[in-house]
């Protein structure tokens, strides 16, 4: 076998500065085939999408979500136990109909920055969503923090927080985009030689925040096997719930996430996966999110990330390619690593909460009311 040339581990040993120094520390449903847009039957159910009735027990939905497929239709599925039928609504029209559970396609559908879908049941609150991603050029990785049921049957509103990867490649479009879309505030979680080399491209009249989760810079080679390159990620995390900085950053962070005129706000480091990562997991179970939806957060950049992953790896020799995927993912173990510490230091999430990051009740309260369905 070839020894990989100078050139190649040069490459590697950037990428590895870029991707590790950076966070480390040492049932079935029922099918519908179509649902084209059609016209609210009569005036008041065109004025239903607006305002739907109201009924004491609550958003009836346990689960529900809206994605974008590549021809440009929509697909809406829900689970809505103890509802008759649910009926879906975009741009003030009625666009589809379902029972309590259905997915659903919705197509020709008038351009939109963002395709918002509202879910009316026939008994309960009715529940608004959209593609979780806003479909970036040049941030793949920029995506909506909301969406999620907790765990007291409230969901975790949409257009408000927005998770990311870096944002110096956004295009003039997304820049316009995000414009349109009015974000307010750009948190950015990177050290300052991050910051430096890639600057943010800010949307115009958006407040730039900065919060150095590491700290310190840091340089680091790449781990000389693919099982140490685990290891060091997993102990990354672990530093999440050590580090001061990381403290002062992930605090500053969610008391502004509890001032609704911050909103929406978003929030990155470089790849939107680790520091961020991190940021939107403890965010999601101190609403009440449940653990098995976090992780599927979590685990999600991966998806977002294939393309430009595998793009990184296809430049590398095979022997550093495998030490350098688990760099590139996110994978459960490792923010596993971080719950642990968490138990170990303080016994329990809230104690966190409260000790770790110095959040009182109150604050508290306030994110929970601010980010929370009523």
């Amino acid at each position: 076998m070839n020894s990989p040339s100078t050139a190649a581990v040069q490459t590697a040993r950037r990428i590895a500065v870029s991707f590790v120094a950076t966070v480390s520390a040492v049932g079935v449903t029922a099918s519908f085939a179509s649902a084209e847009p059609v016209a609210a039957p009569n005036t008041e159910a065109g004025r239903h999408a607006a305002q739907a009735p109201r009924a004491t027990r609550g958003i009836p939905f346990t689960q529900a979500t809206v994605t974008r497929q590549q021809d440009g239709s929509f697909t809406v599925s829900w689970k809505a136990p103890g509802a008759g039928s649910v009926t879906v609504y975009a741009d003030g029209k009625v666009v589809a109909y379902g029972g309590a559970e259905a997915t659903i396609t919705v197509r020709r559908l008038p351009a939109a920055d963002r395709q918002w879908f509202r879910l009316v049941p026939d008994e309960g609150d009715p529940l608004t969503l959209a593609d979780r991603s806003l479909h970036l050029e040049g941030a793949a990785n920029f995506r909506d923090a909301g969406g999620y049921r907790t765990a007291d049957g409230r969901w975790v509103k949409m257009g408000v927080l927005y998770r990311a990867d870096a944002l110096h490649q956004l295009t003039d479009a997304d820049l316009a985009k995000l414009r349109r879309l009015g974000i307010r505030t750009d948190f950015d979680l990177r050290t300052p030689g991050e910051r430096a080399k890639a600057p943010d491209r800010v949307p115009a009249g958006a407040r730039y925040v900065v919060a150095n989760v590491i700290g310190e810079e840091n340089s680091a080679e790449l781990p000389p096997a693919a099982e140490a390159s685990e290891r060091l990620m997993a102990e990354s995390y672990r530093q999440f719930i050590v580090r001061p900085s990381a403290a002062k950053a992930y605090r500053s962070l969610f008391r502004m996430a509890a001032e609704p005129g911050s909103y929406p706000l978003v929030y990155h480091c470089s790849s939107g996966k680790d520091r961020t990562g991190w940021a939107t997991a403890v965010l999601l179970t101190a609403l009440g999110v449940d653990r098995e939806t976090v992780m599927r957060d979590y685990l999600a950049s991966n998806d977002y990330l294939a393309a430009s992953n595998a793009a990184e790896l296809a430049k590398q020799p095979p022997g550093i390619a495998a030490r350098l995927k688990p760099v590139l993912e996110t994978r459960a173990p490792y923010l596993n690593a971080a719950f642990d510490e968490i138990e170990a230091r303080f016994g329990t999430f809230g104690a966190y909460l409260r000790e770790g990051l110095g959040l009182n009740g109150q604050e508290l309260e306030r994110l929970r009311a601010a980010l929370l369905t009523d």
